[in-house]
């Protein structure tokens, strides 16, 4: 056991206080992606807070079986948005975890990657960069319109996917760090790319600094930023998960700012929603730094049209675009016209809505690793909306959503490309 039994006591009493608001209604029955496709009654939040509720005589009694079930999750969150009681299910999951993950303790695996590399951006930075150089020998071109590929050899984890390579030259590289004055735009925002978009799309980031530079925007983009810590949280890793917080707390408080952007979902929600969350342990003092940082954090698309007002209706024809709502952008911050609203101001593009526009990708980031072929199967229903919707690019504002669109569009040889709501906007510049 890798926490006092005391501690664990109080995390357990916190969490059973969270549980009293479920109705056992079964609408989160309805909305789950997993359930939709497993039919298991256990996949469900229902079904997993009925397991939380005696978690203490679970957890001594099969650890690693409460461990499967609570990972057998998405943290989607359409559960907690159709909930009427308004039970804060990915709260409850997130903490469920870290309760077990300390009761258990880590994976020598898990370990290595949170502990010795995600926690220490600039060895975890150096690594990706030999391996970007060096990734050729073991992969091979899957699609020319997506950018994929697929292993030379069937190889652990990777297996058949068809995923997007490592940048030659990382956002980090190509855009050095920012501190520049507010110009005609009146306001100075900081920039946080987040790993997705700085290793594998860095044409993302580069969308974004442009329309920002576009419209006057100062930008402060420190070097060294880490990751906002999600992976490691929803492996139960809160040690981790802290002390990214902690790095990016000190990194982003040096200067002044209005607005934090980010054009990844999961990074916004986890910024805005997830760090106050799970800083009660904390000073007083540290609590309000991260509360006072987490409220200047929005999705970038919803600074260009809540508060620059840039997107201009235009009567649109050539490419037809349809947009994939990410699940943390549209669940967790209740943003998803904002989006559509760029798409549909870029005069090249004629915007059509797919059906299930909000029907989760299935990626869930360690989700796709652990669980790859319920993920496939999520996915695989995305992908024939998309499909159906006769789209020549589907957009989202999510890197990990672009991942699991691209994997299934690849996989089925789809000529439909992937791109960034930002990467459509900067055309229009």
């Amino acid at each position: 056991m890798s926490t006092d039994v005391h501690q664990l006591a109080g995390m357990l009493h916190e969490l059973d206080d969270q549980m009293v608001a479920c109705m056992r209604c079964g609408m989160c029955q309805a909305v789950c992606p997993v359930f939709a496709e497993s039919m298991n009654e256990g996949d469900v939040a229902r079904g997993k807070i009925a397991l939380l509720e005696n978690l203490s005589h679970e957890m001594i009694k099969d650890p690693g079986g409460v461990q499967e079930k609570l990972n057998r999750c998405l943290l989607c969150g359409s559960c907690a948005f159709n909930c009427p009681s308004g039970v804060k299910v990915l709260d409850i999951f997130l903490k469920a975890r870290v309760i077990v993950s300390s009761y258990m303790g880590l994976s020598p695996i898990k370990k290595a990657i949170f502990k010795g590399l995600l926690t220490k951006p600039a060895l975890f930075n150096s690594l990706l960069d030999v391996a970007s150089r060096f990734q050729s020998l073991f992969t091979k071109p899957a699609s020319e319109i997506i950018g994929s590929s697929c292993a030379r050899i069937n190889a652990p984890v990777v297996g058949d996917r068809h995923f997007m390579p490592l940048a030659k030259t990382p956002l980090r590289k190509l855009e050095p760090s920012r501190s520049t004055p507010p110009g005609k735009g009146g306001y100075r925002v900081a920039f946080f790319s987040g790993c997705v978009v700085d290793k594998i799309y860095p044409q993302v980031g580069q969308a974004v600094l442009k329309a920002l530079d576009h419209h006057g925007i100062g930008v402060y983009m420190p070097a060294g930023q880490a990751c906002c810590g999600i992976p490691a949280l929803a492996s139960g890793d809160k040690e981790s998960f802290d002390k990214l917080v902690m790095a990016n707390l000190e990194l982003f408080e040096k200067e002044s700012f209005d607005y934090l952007l980010t054009p990844c979902a999961t990074c916004t929600a986890t910024m805005h929603e997830i760090w106050p969350l799970m800083s009660g342990d904390k000073s007083q003092g540290v609590q309000e730094r991260i509360a006072a940082l987490s409220a200047k954090v929005v999705d970038v698309s919803q600074f260009m049209v809540d508060v620059l007002q840039a997107a201009l209706p235009a009567e649109g024809s050539g490419l037809r675009v349809t947009y994939h709502d990410p699940c943390h952008l549209k669940k967790s911050m209740k943003v998803s016209e904002q989006p559509r609203a760029l798409l549909r101001s870029n005069p090249g593009v004629e915007f059509v809505e797919m059906a299930e526009a909000d029907y989760c990708c299935g990626c869930g980031g360690s989700f796709n690793l652990q669980h790859y072929d319920l993920s496939k199967d999520i996915g695989t229903r995305k992908r024939d909306s998309i499909v159906a919707a006769k789209a020549d690019v589907v957009a989202t504002s999510c890197p990990a959503c672009m991942l699991q669109l691209s994997d299934m569009l690849s996989r089925h040889q789809d000529k439909v490309a992937v791109k960034h709501v930002m990467e459509i906007y900067a055309e229009t510049l």
